[in-house]
């Protein structure tokens, strides 16, 4: 696009998503026959106000003839635009008609929905079928600007971050999700595909990742269809917008066609977000299951008509139709036995106000997973389906000991494998206990004592322990600082400009996470780029010496 003169450039990137619009005009213009603005509405259905402006933002590229009305204009140069030739923005493609057009992406999907982890019930995840994926990522393609565009997946079971680049590899796309292993297999598929596609871990009821927010042109969600489900996504969707009103919502939403009266409930919370609904594409979406609804959803486009997300309620604890953390799930889960942990320390999450003792300091989990909260012997509960959250609460953590209230069920506590794992991600900041039976047999207490390791330890412990230290912090900064701290405790210290080097050799996946959003999975690459950094850091020295 450098080579399209400069007013045409500064008009599309002003358009963002919506450029697709004038890319309709410009590939109608690439034939190089004339044409009248009438005759480019008439067969682009772009809007006359539109049409006038890459008119005139083409300037001299054009030759002109005739005025008013029926001036007709011609593009002296036709072959510089062959590019946009193609760009119609009809209607969406079916399956098949997407596999023809996207063949290698096709082939590529229907290996990797095959492949992929298996549905998770409390999650309500439904996978969706091969076809779909293709479609929705032919459909960005078509509808939208994709190129140098960011996508941002609120969840993202059914892939559609891989399908959108593999129809789309200019594009890029940022997948935030609580399923560990959807993260994992889409950072190693988009790793082996050569797709510009980040992961970050989130619960999205407690919040977006800091280093999201304000981050995509476009948003795709395919959210749990209860209405509190799909208020909630489509909200932190906006919040990861860079500007909204230049960019979409896609949402994927389905119900039975006996229960009018829920689509309707979910459509008004929509209508309150301040969006309006540019389109409604009946069965779009088919699924490997979900039969209750017909095995099909809808796809809502829907446009924002402010810059700003309207206020209401963030965090809400039940947006889930099955499960532990069900909509009919009890508030705070088993709350009343754990109060007694308490005494007069500080209650991280959602405790029932009867559960507490008079006086006690109560901190949403929200707030303390955003920033560095000070607190006294804090007691963090994670019952009613908050357990996923478990060890980054507890790295959230800056008193000398944290507590945390979990299922005994809960897949870190319950067994030693899951208790080794959580220990690597603690380690070693913390020392870890697991204290089952308190406060009752079904609760497991989680309790994490803060045990630094010693300055003669090994350099790479030291610098975990930093980083820990610092969970809410830009991970590449606090690798950095904490490698000068750490090399300076040796004797050694490395400049800022060898640290920046090394983090950059040893841990490239690193820019735009903090540890609180780093995907499980990265935590064992964490540990390895410490070990190779320091020793490299140390040869270097012994080189220099």
């Amino acid at each position: 696009m450098s080579d399209l003169p400069s007013d045409l450039c500064e008009l599309l990137d002003g358009q963002g998503a919506d450029a697709a619009l004038t890319h309709r005009v410009l590939g109608a213009l690439a034939d190089g026959e004339p044409w009248s603005a009438r005759e480019l509405v008439r067969a682009t259905a772009v809007p006359h106000r539109l049409v006038a402006a890459a008119l005139d933002a083409l300037g001299d590229g054009l030759e002109r003839r005739g005025g008013g009305p029926e001036e007709r204009v011609r593009l002296v140069r036709p072959g510089d635009y062959a590019g946009f030739r193609g760009s119609a923005g009809g209607p969406p493609a079916d399956p098949g008609e997407a596999a023809v057009r996207h063949p290698r992406a096709a082939e590529e999907l229907r290996r990797l929905v095959a492949e992929a982890p298996p549905s998770r019930t409390e999650l309500d995840h439904v996978a969706a079928t091969p076809g779909t994926a293709l479609r929705r990522g032919a459909y960005l393609a078509d509808r939208f600007a994709m190129p140098g565009r960011r996508l941002l997946c609120v969840g993202d079971h059914d892939l559609t971050s891989l399908a959108a680049l593999l129809v789309c590899p200019e594009a890029e796309a940022v997948v935030v999700d609580v399923d560990e292993r959807m993260l994992e297999y889409i950072d190693g598929a988009a790793a082996r595909l050569g797709l510009a596609v980040r992961c970050h871990f989130a619960d999205l009821r407690a919040g977006l990742p800091a280093p999201v927010a304000g981050w995509g042109d476009l948003v795709f969600t395919d959210p749990p269809y209860t209405p509190e489900g799909v208020e909630l996504f489509v909200r932190r969707g906006l919040e990861g917008m860079a500007d909204p009103r230049r960019g979409r919502v896609l949402v994927a939403y389905g119900a039975s066609g006996t229960t009018p009266g829920l689509v309707a409930r979910t459509q008004a919370r929509l209508a309150r977000l301040d969006l309006l609904f540019e389109a409604v594409l009946p069965d779009f979406n088919r699924y490997l299951g979900a039969e209750a609804i017909g095995a099909a959803s809808d796809l809502y486009v829907l446009r924002p008509l402010s810059r700003t997300v309207p206020g209401g309620a963030a965090e809400q604890a039940r947006i889930y139709s099955q499960g532990g953390n069900a909509k009919e799930a009890a508030g705070g889960g088993r709350a009343a036995g754990a109060a007694e942990l308490l005494d007069g320390g500080t209650a991280v999450g959602d405790w029932p106000s009867a559960a507490l003792p008079e006086g006690a300091r109560r901190v949403r989990l929200a707030t303390w997973l955003a920033s560095p909260v000070p607190a006294e012997d804090p007691v963090l509960l994670l019952t009613g389906g908050w357990e996923a959250l478990l060890g980054r609460a507890l790295l959230a953590g800056t008193a000398p000991r944290v507590r945390a209230v979990v299922p005994s069920s809960a897949p870190e506590v319950r067994d030693a494998a899951g208790q080794r794992a959580l220990r690597a991600l603690l380690e070693p900041r913390f020392r870890v206990r697991f204290l089952k039976g308190v406060p009752g047999p079904r609760e497991t207490v989680v309790e994490a004592c803060a045990a630094p390791p010693p300055a003669g330890a090994p350099a790479a412990d030291r610098l975990l322990a930093y980083c820990q230290e610092r969970a809410h912090g830009p991970l590449p900064r606090t690798l950095r600082e904490g490698l000068i701290a750490v090399t300076g405790q040796d004797g050694a210290p490395v400049n800022k400009r060898t640290a920046r080097s090394l983090v950059a050799e040893w841990a490239p996946w690193a820019p735009h996470h903090s540890l609180l959003d780093l995907p499980g999975h990265r935590f064992a690459d964490l540990r390895a780029a410490a070990e190779g950094m320091t020793a490299a850091a140390a040869a270097e020295h012994s080189a220099q010496g």
